[in-house]
């Protein structure tokens, strides 16, 4: 009995040995990607006008980078608060951890170079070299084109400096460790020909993460086989519970009925000023969505058809959504 005792306690000595240099490893030789590279972006007028449409349209990066007025339907952005920061993706929200949007102003960014930047927002390691959470999609954007991103910087570097120190980011165990084998290599590819629809829309489907939202998951991992069908939860800022939708083209719970019209005129319907969700209040416990449909209504109707045509493209699953439930 002793022997096997011994035996027993070298094996447990050997585990203990092995999980606490891969611990190790992971937390002091990860992320391991390339440097940042030395990145000089020219800021013209075309660059900063083409980043400024992108920002606030296909990759809606100021919806998360500002206040938003709970109050309004559809999330306003509160005036004077554009790439702020400081919005909170939590635990409340299921994640493993509690992450801050960061400051994209020149108060936060100035001392960052584009190289770094693009590095962050392409990889997913900032300046300092740490793992960043991709509650910022940056395993999408790493395989968009490159040309996009550079625009997007460009725009940024005019933004108007606020001063706001965003609190640090946190990961639960074992996120704490799991973050930093996250980061990879970008898989850049060519804007698509708009000629293209399905390709270009596939694109655009990608820059805009639209399945990070509308894929169900389990365990922070997408459920195979349920791509585009909604089912992802989101807790309102002013109570209850908003699913995100099928747009799969499945006929009885998704987009399947859908004509082409009736999709471009859903988006575009947050850009009129007559129409009564764009001057609704919302009270509490009422229905409102986490969805930036103000940002997507600016997309040009050719890319909103592109990105129709992809969808419809698409397998159609059954997943019947309950859209809102009240807060308990």
């Amino acid at each position: 009995m002793k022997k096997l005792l011994k035996i027993l306690g070298g094996l447990l000595s050997v585990v203990v040995i092995g999980i606490c240099g891969l611990l190790i490893y992971v937390s002091t030789a990860l992320p391991n990607v390339d440097p940042a590279p030395d990145l000089k972006i020219e800021l013209t007028d075309d660059r900063i006008q083409r980043g400024e449409y992108l920002a606030n349209t296909v990759f809606a990066c100021i919806d998360c980078h500002s206040d938003k007025d709970y109050s309004k339907f559809g999330l306003t952005i509160v005036e004077g608060t554009k790439g702020k920061g400081g919005g909170l993706f939590g635990t409340k929200m299921g994640l493993p951890g509690n992450y801050y949007a960061k400051n994209l102003t020149p108060y936060n960014l100035g001392d960052w170079t584009d190289g770094e930047i693009f590095r962050a927002v392409t990889t997913g390691v900032n300046k300092e070299g740490d793992a960043l959470f991709p509650i910022m999609p940056y395993p999408n954007y790493g395989k968009t084109d490159p040309e996009d991103i550079y625009d997007i910087i460009a725009y940024l570097r005019t933004l108007e400096p606020i001063e706001y120190d965003v609190p640090e980011s946190s990961s639960d165990f074992p996120m704490n460790f799991i973050i930093n084998t996250i980061p990879g290599e970008p898989d850049f590819t060519k804007r698509p020909d708009p000629s293209d629809k399905i390709a270009y829309g596939k694109y655009l489907v990608t820059a805009a993460s639209c399945a990070d939202c509308h894929t169900p998951m389990e365990q922070g991992t997408p459920i195979a086989g349920m791509e585009f069908a909604g089912g992802m939860e989101f807790e309102l800022q002013l109570g209850g519970v908003v699913t995100s939708a099928n747009i799969t083209p499945d006929i009885n719970t998704g987009i399947g009925s859908w004509t082409e019209e009736v999709f471009i005129a859903r988006f575009k319907s947050f850009q009129d000023s007559a129409n009564v969700i764009n001057t609704a209040h919302v009270k509490p416990g009422d229905f409102n969505t986490e969805m930036p449909w103000r940002f997507y209504s600016n997309m040009s109707e050719e890319e909103l058809s592109a990105i129709y045509a992809y969808l419809k493209a698409q397998a159609p699953v059954n997943n019947q959504i309950t859209k809102f439930r009240r807060g308990e």
